[in-house]
């Protein structure tokens, strides 16, 4: 995965080689991703950097991380200059991240800070996909839109059970890559938010090693959210049937077994 961005806001004192680079992209967020900023910084005791990523520079968000990066640590902003939207602003915080594991998050606080070290203590063990679990034992998701909580565990469940993707929960997005694998992999989405859909199934299929832990997704109690369930599940749907396809096609692939 190789792109370009431009950077806008260098912090005060960036950490010295930081192992992970937290990732979060933003549409005028405004005020409301101070606590966010504040909450990854104190609840991730690992060195790290934090990277807010904006399509333009009248972003709301923009003057909040202007005034915070000379106070937390390692946090900088970078506008994305690939072409306005999430999954430029995801792919264009990537290419800023200077760390040997890059963090995906979301900027509404929906996501626990908290579970990070533990996302990196299995990366660190080899993992190449970690995934933050609503699905699995431990892991819940409170509030958010019925009919996308439905499609969305059912989703989850059916590849994991059927389909042989490791993690419970394939389609969240607070998702934690080692840099070796994003370096291998070619991005084939278009939309956005499937970009974590598809790095898992591929590493599944891969053979690559993906890894959960429980966490608790909250639904974003300030601002508006930016998924589009209709406009986005085709897009999903594509790496759903992929996994499958793939499945079967290992499954055909195997020497017949002599008894």
């Amino acid at each position: 995965m190789t792109t370009a961005s431009d950077e806008s806001t260098a912090p005060a004192s960036p950490p010295t080689d930081p192992e992970v680079s937290i990732v979060l992209p933003v549409f005028n967020e405004g005020e409301s991703v101070e606590p966010v900023l504040r909450a990854l910084s104190s609840g991730v005791t690992a060195q790290h950097e934090l990277i807010v990523v904006w399509d333009f520079d009248g972003d709301t968000t923009r003057p909040v991380v202007e005034r915070l990066a000379g106070e937390i640590p390692g946090l900088r902003g970078v506008r994305n200059d690939l072409g306005r939207g999430v999954l430029n602003a995801m792919k264009a915080g990537i290419a800023a991240a200077r760390a040997p594991y890059v963090l995906i998050s979301m900027a509404d606080g929906s996501d626990e800070p908290h579970v990070v070290d533990p996302m990196l203590a299995l990366a660190r063990g080899g993992a190449d996909v970690v995934s933050a679990s609503r699905y699995m034992p431990g892991g819940r998701q409170i509030g958010g839109p019925a009919l996308k909580r439905l499609m969305s565990r059912v989703a989850g469940l059916t590849l994991h059970w059927f389909a042989g993707v490791p993690t419970h929960d394939p389609t969240n997005n607070f998702k934690l890559y080692a840099r070796r694998y994003l370096e291998e992999v070619t991005v084939e989405s278009t939309a956005g938010f499937e970009l974590a859909l598809e790095l898992t199934v591929k590493a599944t299929l891969a053979g690559r090693t993906v890894a959960e832990v429980p966490t608790t997704w909250r639904d974003r109690t300030a601002g508006q959210s930016n998924f589009r369930l209709r406009k986005w599940l085709p897009h999903y749907l594509r790496w759903y049937a992929a996994a499958f396809r793939g499945r079967f096609a290992a499954r055909r692939s195997r020497p017949p077994t002599e008894h």
